[in-house]
């Protein structure tokens, strides 16, 4: 009888071992990291690395070819006696240099992306602004300016507001807006302001006036132009001129975040 048990475990065990090595040399390929939900592995790289045994394989690395780049050239001199050619560095060394190591910006590889307008604002909305010698009033958006800032008008009929160049982080948002008709081009090209002119050492302490600046007739017949077409649009809406008239304030015990604008 015992010897009749010990054949029966010899032969299951003999079948056990078969059916898992079966199994070991089927999943010998399987991925060893997995997929938790929502994208995320379950292993991390440095158990990867630790489960893949990377760190036995031996690194090779490739080492980089090096091309040989000129750096003279040869130069046909003229004279019996002055050997007939000359070797000449291509990138000429220059003949001054500074005394004290300045300082070298870094590389920026970064380029410059076009402002995202707020999803607030759009051509015509009414904003508030809150910055500037006009703070507090209420004035129209034109559009959005290459250089991201908005431009935005009174318009100058109406509450003495001309055309300015405004960051849209300074105005508040108003659900009003204004359908505006097709205006004129205006680009930052109108907004530079002319240079100060140098003076030299005697003309310092000469003559200490400056001039105050004045406003190019250019851009006057341009605000004209401008108020022609935005003040129609805005008496179109009603009440809406005398709400450009009038400044935004707060009272005592009114919170701007408890405002719907």
């Amino acid at each position: 009888k015992q010897w009749y048990q010990r054949r029966v475990r010899g032969v299951l065990n003999y079948y056990t071992n078969y059916y898992y090595k079966s199994n070991l040399r089927m999943v010998a390929h399987k991925v060893r990291n997995s997929t938790l939900p929502g994208g995320v592995p379950k292993l991390s790289r440095s158990a990867v690395y630790r489960k893949r045994a990377l760190y036995k394989r031996a690194k090779v690395q490739v080492a980089a070819v090096k091309v040989d780049v000129a750096s003279t050239k040869t130069k046909q001199v003229q004279g019996e006696k002055n050997g007939g050619n000359r070797q000449v560095p291509l990138q000429k060394q220059p003949r001054f240099y500074p005394t004290v190591d300045s300082k070298k910006p870094l590389n920026n590889r970064k380029s410059p992306k076009p402002t995202k307008l707020r999803g607030s604002i759009v051509p015509g909305s009414v904003v508030i602004l809150l910055a500037g010698v006009h703070r507090g009033k209420r004035v129209v958006v034109l559009k959005q300016l290459p250089s991201g800032l908005l431009l935005v008008s009174g318009p100058y009929k109406i509450n003495g507001v001309p055309l300015r160049r405004v960051d849209q982080a300074y105005v508040i948002a108003t659900s009003t807006v204004v359908d505006l008709p097709a205006l004129p081009e205006i680009g930052d090209a109108i907004f530079k302001r002319k240079g100060k002119p140098t003076k030299n050492e005697k003309e310092m302490f000469i003559d200490n006036t400056t001039e105050e600046p004045k406003i190019s007739a250019e851009k006057i017949a341009l605000q004209k132009e401008v108020d022609a077409l935005v003040v129609p649009a805005v008496k179109k809406v009603a009440m809406l001129q005398s709400y450009l008239k009038s400044k935004f304030t707060l009272s005592k015990g009114v919170y701007p975040h408890d405002l719907k604008f």
